[in-house]
């Protein structure tokens, strides 16, 4: 079959259908490829032959399907070929410490953890596999077992149609530049499979394959010391309502509660068992809000719960939710779970330090996450780091700091994710639901919920309020069109000054590298040409960010505005302002209907 005549009509497209012919071994892969020829769909064909994944800190994340553009046996086999021959080049011991290899639930997670184990296998490399664990059990395992890396299968909260490939490196964090740039040319450099890269039987037969279950163990006992209230957390009224959204978080948390001293979940029948197909949301993640947690709603008015727990399918993001006296449900965001962590965190650290002045202790959250960290660090004497978007960052300075001598507390991203400690140097939606439930449970010891402590958090600390939300577009040249716009409201390279009424003080723009509030108006975190992130920070205190993601089509906006305790602001006063801001925002520097943007659906 791969010598079978192809005549596209497209030069280019030829070559590259015949060269996916010749590598690809999958017969479905290979049929899809075939029948576009048969349809003489050169259009589609060139968009998925001709267009590569490109490989990121953040890995790969696309649709599954036939071609280079998307997730399949042969772009994993490349990817893993490529990874290994960067491994090889730049982790001298290697074939000592090996590689950690698991994946989530999935369509072909399983086979595509199988094709990369494989890789390693095949060239003497031990390789530790688990299947369908959560996502921060891999940097767990690289770390506890001092491996060289390791690679976690897995698309996260994305639909189903999609899947992943993310890598960690030798310090239990994600990769970031140089190693991204060093794995993606080593990948050009090894697209041909390999003569046995196909052979999946070297999995089962390898005496180098390691899946040593006394890990799971180790990591329970690791968490296990951020519990600081385990006898009360077991005569608890409070009842916890759980779901996995059809992940794999279940079997985890259910172990996590055990550890924490706690009585059994009450689970979400319906969503704890993996299933790929996530039957029972629109969207299988719970940063959506009461809409992906309508079952979980169901399920704990059904048993007199009052909080529900819910990770995404990877186990890596956690959601909380709490009964109002009302009846009504408050799903709290990201930066809310965040300050309530934050607070409970340094509460923890100083009960068991009361003589420490935090000089040497840290927390960091991303720069569209909220202040309010570094709020709480200002009033308490502990230091607060900002870091660029994602836990790849967040993750590697945390490990710089611990090789400092410093200790880190906690970090968060407004994306619901959480690090609680540093057991794992990535967001755990595992440790972090544990933790929520004894710091929910301590409360309600003392007559309070989450809720009204995280009303003293602001009372204390200020009140930061923000808004959130993203439109979709699927035309790279459309959003690239919208951002070079906002660069140039004032003329060739003129940043807007104003946004309708409100002044703008400073401006940052992590793309070009430019941050008018420094004086020689170069911006001081990392900068990246292949994403779009700008920041205004308005006269009245305001922050707004505008950014694209790196695994979506979405452009996302992220605004906080954050009132002084002491000049009496109230908290409907400053949501108000809010409000009014984000829809300027929106009108003046989005412009949806000028750009044809897709608002988000609630």
């Amino acid at each position: 079959m791969a010598a079978m005549s192809i005549n596209t009509g497209d030069a280019e497209v030829d070559v590259k259908v015949s060269e996916w012919l010749e590598w690809d071994k999958n017969e479905k892969t290979r049929t899809a490829v075939i029948e576009l020829v048969a349809q003489n769909d050169t259009e589609e064909l060139r968009s998925r032959l001709c267009n590569r994944m490109s490989f990121g800190t953040a890995g790969l994340r696309s649709k599954m399907g036939a071609g280079n553009s998307m997730m399949n046996d042969l772009t994993i086999i490349q990817t893993s070929q490529g990874l290994l021959r960067y491994m090889e080049k730049t982790c001298p011991k290697l074939k000592e410490k090996g590689v950690v290899v698991s994946c989530d639930a999935r369509h072909n997670s399983d086979r595509f953890a199988d094709l990369t184990a494989t890789i390693f296998l095949n060239s003497g490399v031990p390789v530790y596999l688990f299947k369908c664990t959560p996502t921060p059990f891999v940097p767990f395992c690289v770390s506890k077992l001092g491996c060289d890396g390791g690679i976690m299968v897995t698309a996260s909260h994305n639909p189903k149609e999609d899947n992943g490939y993310k890598v960690y490196w030798n310090n239990g964090a994600q990769i970031i530049s140089p190693h991204d740039e060093g794995i993606a040319k080593c990948i050009c450099e090894n697209l041909q499979p390999w003569p046995d890269s196909w052979n999946t039987d070297i999995v089962q037969s390898s005496s180098l394959r390691k899946t040593p279950e006394d890990l799971k163990n180790d990591y329970f006992v690791q968490i296990k010391k951020l519990c600081y209230h385990s006898s009360s957390n077991q005569n608890t009224p409070l009842r916890f309502t759980y779901t996995a959204m059809h992940g794999v978080g279940y079997d985890f948390a259910v172990q996590a509660f055990e550890a924490f001293n706690f009585k059994p979940l009450i689970p979400v029948k319906k969503q704890v068992d993996p299933d790929p197909e996530f039957p029972t949301v629109k969207f299988p993640n719970p940063e959506e809000g009461k809409s992906a947690l309508d079952l979980a709603m169901s399920t704990a008015n059904e048993h007199n719960s009052t909080v529900i727990l819910a990770n995404d399918p990877d186990a890596d993001r956690l959601a909380v939710a709490e009964k109002l006296p009302s009846g009504d449900w408050k799903v709290f965001s990201g930066n809310e779970t965040g300050a309530l962590f934050g607070w409970w965190c340094w509460t923890c650290y100083k009960r068991d330090h009361p003589e420490s002045s935090g000089e040497d202790v840290y927390m960091l959250a991303s720069t569209v996450s909220s202040k309010i960290l570094q709020s709480i660090a200002a009033r308490e004497g502990f230091n607060f780091v900002e870091t660029l978007t994602g836990f790849k960052w967040m993750g590697n300075v945390s490990h710089d700091l611990m090789e400092n001598g410093k200790t880190v507390l906690f970090a968060f991203e407004e994306a619901i994710g959480f690090m609680c400690g540093t057991v794992v140097l990535d967001k755990d939606g595992i440790s972090a639901l544990a933790v929520a439930a004894e710091m929910a449970a301590h409360l309600a010891g003392k007559g309070m919920t989450l809720a009204t402590q995280l009303e003293e958090i602001y009372n204390t600390y200020g009140y930061h309020t923000s808004c959130n939300s993203y439109f979709i577009c699927h035309h790279q040249p459309t959003i690239e069109s919208l951002f070079h716009s906002i660069r140039n409201m004032n003329g060739p390279g003129g940043y807007p000054t104003t946004c309708g009424p409100y002044s703008i003080k400073y401006t940052r723009d992590l793309t070009t590298g430019y941050d008018n509030q420094q004086p020689d108006n170069k911006a001081i975190l990392p900068t990246s040409k292949s994403s779009q992130m700008i920041t205004f920070t308005f006269e009245n205190g305001c922050v707004a960010t505008l950014r694209t993601s790196g695994t979506e089509p979405k452009i996302k906006y992220y605004t906080e505005f954050c009132a002084d305790p002491s000049k009496g602001l109230g908290k409907e006063a400053v949501k108000a302002e809010l409000d009014k801001m984000v829809a300027c925002i929106i009108d003046s520097f989005l412009q949806p209907e000028k750009y044809n943007l897709i608002a988000r659906t609630e």
